[in-house]
């Protein structure tokens, strides 16, 4: 179901980017950027957070780490890692395969700005085996992101 609402999302608002499925799984940065013979960074992963009452996604490059104090400046409050369950039922994707495209409920979504020194990013499509290769500016544009700097 999250593979295929990620290529309705796609098929309706960029249908020329296509959809990378592999047969070993890229669940994590390290595994992604084997599998797809990039540097750590450029995988896009995508963290869920609550802050306040709110669920939100941040998108940062994969080696990168959140800073909570930049995290609280930027949102008024602390953020909390969402649980696996809550996850699912928040975006609809799998951890691992996690992305801020074809979600199960919208939800704001924030690029970091470490994106921003990469041409392409390889942020998942909503399986543990599956992305897409999109500049950081397209993936913003797609999904009404708005930058911050949140990560170390």
């Amino acid at each position: 179901m999250s593979l295929q609402s990620v290529r309705q999302f796609f098929a309706d608002h960029a249908p020329d980017i296509d959809i990378i499925e592999l047969n070993q799984s890229t669940a994590t940065v390290a595994l992604a950027a084997v599998a797809h013979n990039v540097e750590p960074g450029q995988i896009a992963k995508t963290l869920s957070l609550k802050v306040k009452n709110d669920i939100i996604l941040v998108v940062a490059k994969g080696d990168a780490r959140l800073d909570n104090k930049k995290l609280k400046a930027a949102f008024g409050a602390k953020a909390r890692m969402l649980s696996s369950d809550e996850v699912v039922t928040w975006t609809g994707h799998p951890v691992g395969g996690v992305c801020p495209f074809g979600l199960e409920n919208p939800l704001a979504v924030y690029c970091d700005i470490t994106l921003k020194q990469y041409d392409e990013v390889l942020p998942a499509a909503g399986a543990i085996h599956s992305a897409v290769r999109i500049s950081p500016e397209r993936l913003a544009e797609l999904t009404a992101a708005k930058w911050i700097d949140v990560c170390l």
